[in-house]
């Protein structure tokens, strides 16, 4: 499967929450990778819920929201992660532009929950940098972070 999303929204969306940690390349992609997949779990369950209202668009309710962020406002593009949206459900289904901001927007804060816990994990290996590791790691540990 390859990574949808540019890696330099996501290194942003890390550094933002790295304080004065260095970030390798590596965790970005990690990131992304893991935001993709993520983003593609959601959409299948979004379609499920379209589907058993008897549409084939997916709106933003079908993701859990009732309002949108003005798209001006995240770091992630909505281009990629319309194609996030669509790696895992039939080629019928249409994503609304809500749906697109909402998936998103969800993204983006579960992306700032894991670069939170990554710096946290960094600083606490007695480290400068995030590295992928730190992103792996927080995979394994995630039950205690929530």
């Amino acid at each position: 499967m390859s990574v949808e999303l540019p890696f330099a929204p996501v290194d942003e969306l890390i550094r933002r929450n790295a304080g004065d940690l260095r970030v390798s390349a590596e965790a970005a992609e990690e990131l992304a990778r893991r935001i993709q997949q993520r983003g593609a779990t959601l959409a299948t369950g979004a379609a499920e819920r379209a589907t058993a209202d008897g549409r084939k668009t997916l709106m933003a309710p079908d993701f859990g929201v009732d309002r949108t962020p003005d798209k001006d406002t995240l770091e992630l593009p909505i281009a990629p992660v319309d194609r996030i949206a669509r790696l895992d459900i039939d080629d019928t289904y249409r994503v609304a532009m809500d749906a697109r901001v909402a998936l998103a927007s969800i993204l983006e804060a579960y992306a700032d929950a894991v670069a939170a816990a990554a710096a946290t994990l960094a600083r606490h290996a007695e480290r400068r940098t995030i590295k992928a590791e730190d992103v792996e790691m927080y995979y394994e540990l995630e039950q205690y972070f929530e």
